[in-house]
């Protein structure tokens, strides 16, 4: 590139541009790219239009085009313009096709370079072994148009080898299709192959995919598809954005480069990208060799007359775009990145998190770093800033992927202020207990490394309540600790996931323990979605001990009391509205306040 254009500046022109041209029906990609002149490649840098058919300049107006600059202006240097006529499409298999390689046979292992697809889709290729950034599950990466397409959903499964290649559906099922995108960052999807093993390793390129990088112009790759097996190429143009037409989908842009044959290594019958080949890692290549760098995902092919081209989605915003790496993240990686917090997705509806019901009860909230809901392993808080104790704490329950795990002993939270915390100062030779919040059973689930995560984090003071050691010796100590796995035991839950919600009801008669303000009442809400009905189900309750004495040695454990109250009891008393249920006051499961003895009194 011209040391006086501004590399960065040129590319953003381009990007921000190409929409603009792409609305033309006969424009179909736009990127940079060498200047062609007689048929040959210059050495000049030009932006470089494909359209489906050139059209002299008086016959624009009759087609409703407006006419591409000769040259355009960027950070004030004339940048030429360049016009190829030249068509794309995407590249299932299209063809009858009967060789039958080991490319389009069942293997287990599964190899990159293989035949793979959902099951309403002919075939393409499975184009490299991935993992997920946070949890270090390993996927196979290939196109949108080839795990999913328009009539394919998250959570299909997935065959190999694809459809066109063995019919045999239940027999091929290898995986899941867990996530994909279809836009300018690129055609991609990825599947968890969890009925059969896989290999990195990519047929013929005898490389696995270690790096990711972004390519140049003039760069050599080299690719293993499905159909047309090992090939050879030059990068032609970077920075394309490319007018797809997806069917029931319609035109989509599609950020990606272009490839063509690479003249020292030509393929025996012409052609770089046949049907099937969508999905092939496009791979760095040094001295004939593939490389471990891969620099994109390929997905479309010229069609008609026009000289071999090929284009692919850039790897680096593939795998951003779908939280991948090429390596799997190291444990203490999975357990810093790994996904945190409350989930409001969790359950099959939407289930945010509790907020103040005005700006007076939001600044009474600890502010620490510019955030007030601090998350941890399956579960949130916030904390009320004069009285040191968490306001409310929401968490997550997969009753389906439970694990047992030790405990450990409670700490401070390292990452915030320790003077906004209450320690072991409180509980220290006296009768009070440390009492979960989240119950430190419900948060160990999913990946041991999660379980383990979830567990330690149970144990910090921020997820702590003071509690009476003779409310944890009492009968009504029993039945709030297991409103749970009532409703578990109790409930048709879909796919057994609960969300929860907790904490004191803060009222100024709380007695003071050592300079604390000892809670007297609690409430909890407990919500899953019915798997018979496929709604929203809440339930509430309050534990009150209100009637007691403030003198904390006196405290009589028989007077602990619980109701089952509606969830607009709960915003009136806790200040805090859970508003995806107040708006669905119509499943409400209880219309007045009533007391509860035992968990079978939940659902009477």
């Amino acid at each position: 590139m011209d040391s006086k254009i501004d590399e960065q500046k040129l590319k953003d022109f381009v990007r921000k541009h190409a929409p603009s041209y792409l609305k033309q029906a006969n424009v179909n990609s736009v990127g940079l790219a060498y200047k062609i002149e007689n048929g040959k490649r210059t050495d000049q840098l030009a932006i470089q239009f494909t359209v489906c058919k050139k059209v002299a300049l008086e016959s624009l107006e009759s087609i409703n085009e407006v006419p591409i600059p000769a040259s355009f202006q960027v950070d004030g240097k004339d940048i030429p313009s360049d016009i190829i006529e030249r068509d794309y499409d995407i590249n299932p298999v299209k063809m009858i096709d009967k060789t039958k390689g080991l490319r389009k046979q069942f293997l287990d292992p599964i190899l990159p370079g293989c035949s793979i697809g959902h099951p309403t889709i002919s075939a393409g290729t499975a184009g490299c072994v991935v993992f997920d950034k946070y949890n270090g599950e390993e996927y196979i990466l290939s196109n949108w148009h080839v795990l999913q397409g328009s009539r394919g959903n998250i959570g299909d499964r997935v065959v190999q080898p694809g459809m066109h290649d063995d019919a045999r559906k239940d027999r091929n099922d290898a995986g899941v299709l867990v996530n994909s995108h279809l836009g300018l960052a690129g055609d991609c999807a990825i599947a968890k192959m969890d009925k059969r093993k896989v290999d990195g390793q990519i047929i013929d390129l005898d490389v696995c995919v270690e790096n990711i990088s972004a390519p140049w112009l003039g760069d050599k790759v080299m690719k293993s598809g499905r159909t047309t097996s090992l090939t050879f190429g030059i990068v032609t143009r970077i920075d394309v954005t490319t007018k797809m037409n997806y069917g029931a989908q319609g035109d989509i842009n599609i950020g990606c480069f272009e490839y063509t044959p690479d003249p020292d290594h030509l393929p025996f019958d012409g052609e770089i990208s046949m049907g099937g080949d969508s999905g092939a890692a496009v791979m760095l290549a040094d001295d004939s060799k593939a490389t471990s760098t891969m620099l994109g995902l390929h997905f479309a092919g010229e069609v008609g007359n026009a000289p071999e081209h090929a284009l692919a989605c850039y790897a680096t915003s593939v795998f951003e775009k779908l939280n991948i790496s090429a390596k799997p993240p190291t444990q203490a990686a999975v357990l810093q990145e790994i996904k945190k917090g409350y989930d409001s997705n969790f359950l099959s509806i939407p289930l945010r998190s509790p907020y103040p019901v005005n700006e007076g009860v939001f600044d009474e909230l600890l502010k620490h770093k510019n955030e007030n809901v601090f998350d941890y392993m399956h579960y949130s808080l916030v904390l009320h800033r004069e009285r040191k104790l968490a306001a409310w704490v929401a968490w997550n329950i997969d009753g389906g992927h439970i694990k047992k795990v030790n405990r450990v002993d409670f700490k401070k939270d390292p990452h915030l202020p320790m003077e906004a915390q209450i320690g072991n100062e409180l509980y220290k030779h006296n009768d009070l207990d440390r009492g979960h919040m989240a119950r430190r059973a419900e948060l160990c689930w999913g990946t041991l490394a999660e379980a383990k995560k979830a567990n330690d984090d149970s144990f910090y003071y921020t997820n702590i309540a003071p509690q009476h050691k003779r409310f944890n010796q009492s009968h009504m100590y029993g039945v709030w600790g297991q409103l749970e796995n009532a409703v578990f035991d109790q409930a048709k839950i879909k796919d057994l996931k609960v969300s929860v919600m907790a904490g004191p009801l803060f009222n100024e008669s709380d007695p003071i323990y050592r300079g604390v303000k000892i809670p007297k009442e609690y409430w909890k809400v407990i919500c899953y979605v019915d798997e018979v009905n496929n709604q929203l189900v809440h339930h509430c309750f309050i534990l009150t001990q209100s009637d007691l004495v403030a003198d904390l040695e006196r405290l009589d454990f028989d007077a602990f009391k619980l109701f089952k109250v509606s969830i607009s009891t709960i915003a009136e008393k806790s200040n805090f509205k859970i508003v995806d249920l107040v708006s669905k006051e119509s499943v409400e499961t209880i219309e007045e306040v009533r007391e509860i003895f035992s968990v079978y009194d939940i659902f009477n």
